[in-house]
């Protein structure tokens, strides 16, 4: 489990890799334990979010050297967008997943098929923050020549 100080010696690209990875390796589940996971996971895309954004910046800077083999401040700044939109899926996420973990101990049929469309949201969300960190990804690559 990544923790957001981990992030702070790895290169950019290193980093979404490392994040991506350990959302891959840690499922949100439908119980307290996922709202757990959803919890880290935010922080982890915030802390990366805030690292892309500063690395943007940084590469802007007139006293950084040039050519130093790092992305340059667009695709980090596009990086950035990407990882935002994965953090907003992420949040929208929160809602089904918090009315998932508040289920009654003897649910009703109707509490059973509402589980049903909750989990679905649940799970397009999750689906399109995975998207948002593979176009992050896509961002952070050279260009081909």
């Amino acid at each position: 489990m990544y923790e957001p100080v981990d992030l702070e010696d790895m290169a950019a690209h290193q980093a979404l890799d490392a994040v991506a990875a350990d959302l891959r390796e840690h499922h949100v589940r439908c119980d307290r334990h996922g709202l757990f996971t959803a919890s880290r996971h935010i922080d982890l895309l915030c802390s990366l979010a805030t690292r892309m954004t500063a690395d943007a910046e940084y590469q802007l800077s007139p006293d950084r050297p040039h050519n130093d083999g790092h992305p340059g401040a667009k695709a980090l700044s596009q990086a950035a967008g990407h990882i935002g939109r994965a953090i907003a899926h992420y949040t929208q996420a929160l809602t089904p997943l918090i009315t998932l973990t508040q289920q009654q101990p003897h649910p009703t049929l109707q509490h059973q098929l509402d589980a049903i469309g909750l989990t679905s949201t649940l799970h397009t969300h999750l689906a399109h923050a995975r998207q948002a960190l593979a176009a992050a990804h896509t961002s952070l690559q050279p260009p081909h020549r």
